[in-house]
């Protein structure tokens, strides 16, 4: 049976986790030794500093950071609208005040298109060691190929939340960053050619964030740690924890959790298994570095009944969810 891109829904905690399960098992044994071991002083480090006053997250700028890539039309690679947007975003990182770095690449799909890739990455405090990584996909769905109207499948999305919902908390996040130094080293990365694969193969998805984890964006650059966010924009949004993450990033997952607890937000982000998905972190726990990814899954449902269609769209946006989403990244990333 294939599977979907990202609907791979816990078959470890259904008995038999399968070959992609233990491909990753093997492949992050250093993320899962790192996290069973060193559980107890990462837990410490997060809870070792404090601010009185964390800087506010204003939820109609994230909102207005979405429809500003909405409105550049479907970003998919190799189109005008995916290199304005583009543009447009590193812009940002640099108004903001990080020290941006661009990573070109031209990657191969499953169908033989070259797609021409670009990562973007925005650094505060670069010349910090210990550096957390926070990630959202801007690329959006060539193809509306689960959307109930057959005339619509082969039409590009809007990605209003499949993309642009990650992005749109991240430069927020990024306006925070550069006016209220967080006194660590945080990058910021806008990662391209996540959305362009097919369910037939799990390799021919999240291409640029495999090609950034394997060939370091700067000489001996390497994250501590990486939050990715996908999909953190949508009505009665729920972010149960993703079994990946939960499994090889315990302690990362907690401190997160922890944060969106005491932001009030604790019935949104229960510690509960949502599923296994196959995203943007993956690279990451392969290569050893503890990542997880805060993605809209709820056990009952799947994933939102918007996802790669055309309702992918702003109408489907809830400022309270980026809010949430928003909050709790800054209080994860300041205290």
């Amino acid at each position: 049976m294939q599977e979907d891109k990202r609907d791979k829904i816990i078959r470890g905690m259904l008995g038999g986790i399968g070959l992609m399960c233990a491909a990753l098992v093997l492949n992050c044994a250093r993320a899962g030794n790192a996290a069973a071991q060193g559980a107890d002083d990462t837990a410490a480090v997060y809870a070792a500093s404090s601010v009185k006053e964390l800087p506010v997250f204003e939820r109609d700028s994230a909102y207005s950071n979405v429809a500003r890539q909405v409105a550049f039309g479907p970003r998919v690679p190799n189109t005008a609208a995916h290199e304005a947007c583009a543009g447009w975003l590193a812009s940002e990182l640099a108004r903001h005040g990080a020290a941006v770095t661009l990573q070109k690449a031209d990657l191969p799909a499953w169908d033989g298109t070259i797609l021409k890739t670009t990562n973007i990455m925005g650094s505060f405090n670069p010349e910090m060691g210990d550096r957390l990584l926070l990630l959202a996909h801007y690329d959006t769905r060539p193809w509306a190929d689960k959307d109930s109207d057959p005339a619509k499948r082969q039409k590009p999305i809007d990605g209003a939340n499949d993309g642009a919902s990650g992005v749109g908390v991240l430069l927020e996040a990024a306006r925070l960053l550069g006016t209220v130094n967080p006194g660590k080293g945080v990058d910021i990365l806008f990662i391209d050619s996540e959305d362009y694969g097919t369910e037939a193969d799990d390799d021919s998805w999240a291409l640029g964030a495999a090609y950034f984890a394997e060939n370091p964006i700067l000489p001996g650059y390497r994250p501590a740690r990486a939050v990715l966010l996908d999909m953190v924009g949508g009505k009665n949004a729920r972010f149960a924890s993703e079994y990946f993450s939960r499994r090889s990033a315990r302690a990362l997952d907690d401190a997160f959790r922890g944060a969106a607890a005491r932001e009030g937000y604790a019935e949104m982000f229960p510690s509960t298994v949502g599923g296994a998905v196959n995203d943007d972190h993956i690279p990451f726990l392969r290569n050893g570095i503890p990542a997880i990814d805060i993605i809209d899954y709820q056990e009952s449902t799947g994933f939102p009944e918007t996802w790669h269609t055309a309702d992918d769209n702003l109408d489907n946006i809830d400022p309270a969810t980026l809010e949430a989403v928003g909050k709790t990244l800054i209080r994860f990333i300041y205290e």
